[in-house]
């Protein structure tokens, strides 16, 4: 089967790891993703701003991208999400082009989706020794329905001591353009947040979209806080490494 990684735009430009971490993990089960180059942004910021004529043309560039693949892997419920939920809405006039958002929709997963529900792998054979905590970003969980699968893998995780977050499924305040728009709002939201995580004694913050993870780290690393700040993928690949 040909198994696509959809890299996402902030893991592609600023996190390559993590879509490194993700091949190396799913290599260990002879799966050796495919990389389309043609693909590009999933459409979501001129979506949510209201140029739905810039996020059609996103969108045809990526389900022509994807045609060809029998799974398309990413690591980003957001991204996913949008793909599942505001695609059909694109496509809504447009028959042709819906069916094939139809097409692309029924065969993209987000990362531990895929890994729980296509691969049924829930222990991936890692030892991560530490206090482990986990947010589980808006568009993920609320949109996509990304609830137990990370939490299903990270128990399954050697030494790993997952620890709950306080108020863990209130926004980290990044929403993309929302912190651009309302930076206020959005910076008392993400200190909020880094105090609940703080609370955990945590020494690792883990989740499933790298918007999330990344306005979340930037605020502990103002505050002078040590938390390490993970995706998924990279925690379970590096806990594999170490049994390696």
């Amino acid at each position: 089967m040909r198994v696509s990684l959809f890299i996402t735009c902030l893991c592609d430009a600023i996190y390559p790891q993590v879509g490194e971490a993700m091949a190396r993990l799913l290599n260990r089960y002879g799966i050796r993703l495919d990389f389309p180059e043609s693909q590009t942004c999933c459409g979501q910021p001129p979506f949510n701003t209201g140029y739905w004529d810039a996020a059609k043309e996103s969108a045809k560039t990526m389900i022509r991208a994807f045609a060809e693949s029998d799974f398309v892997i990413a690591p980003s419920g957001s991204c996913v999400g949008m793909i599942h939920h505001h695609y059909p809405t694109l496509f809504k006039d447009d028959p042709e082009w819906l069916k094939k958002a139809r097409h692309l929709i029924e065969k993209t997963y987000e990362f531990s989706q895929f890994l729980v529900h296509v691969l049924d792998i829930q222990d991936v054979g890692a030892t991560f020794p530490h206090k482990v905590t986990y947010h589980p970003s808006c568009h993920g969980s609320r949109l996509l329905g990304v609830k137990e699968e990370p939490y299903t893998l990270l128990s399954h995780v050697r030494g790993c001591e997952l620890i709950p977050l306080p108020f863990a499924e209130d926004c980290c305040g990044f929403g993309g353009t929302f912190s651009v728009k309302l930076p206020d709002v959005s910076g008392a939201m993400v200190c909020e947040k880094v105090r609940h995580i703080t609370e955990t004694k945590a020494e690792v913050l883990v989740g499933l979209d790298m918007a999330c993870l990344m306005n979340i780290a930037c605020r502990l690393q103002h505050e002078g806080k040590t938390i390490r700040v993970m995706h998924l993928a990279e925690l379970l690949y590096e806990g594999v490494k170490q049994n390696a």
